[in-house]
């Protein structure tokens, strides 16, 4: 899966915002469940327009991008 087929960012939909492919639904949103406490299971409840697929592949996206970044410095 590529990082298109997961999220995408186009100034007409949710104002610019990276959001999952296909859905007007924000990464963000996935963080704020998370964060709260909510399991994904919860999330992808709430949010059928995104797949599990895409959900997992953003959390492997973005704690790949940290591992990434704190090797760097």
């Amino acid at each position: 899966m590529t990082v298109a087929d997961i999220v995408s960012s186009d100034p007409d939909v949710q104002g610019g915002a990276t959001v999952f492919t296909g859905t007007r639904v924000p990464l963000k949103n996935l963080i704020d469940y998370l964060d709260a406490g909510d399991s994904i299971e919860q999330f992808l409840d709430d949010f059928p327009s995104v797949s599990r697929e895409q959900a997992i592949a953003a959390l492997e996206f973005a704690k790949e991008a940290l591992v990434t970044l704190a090797c760097a410095h």
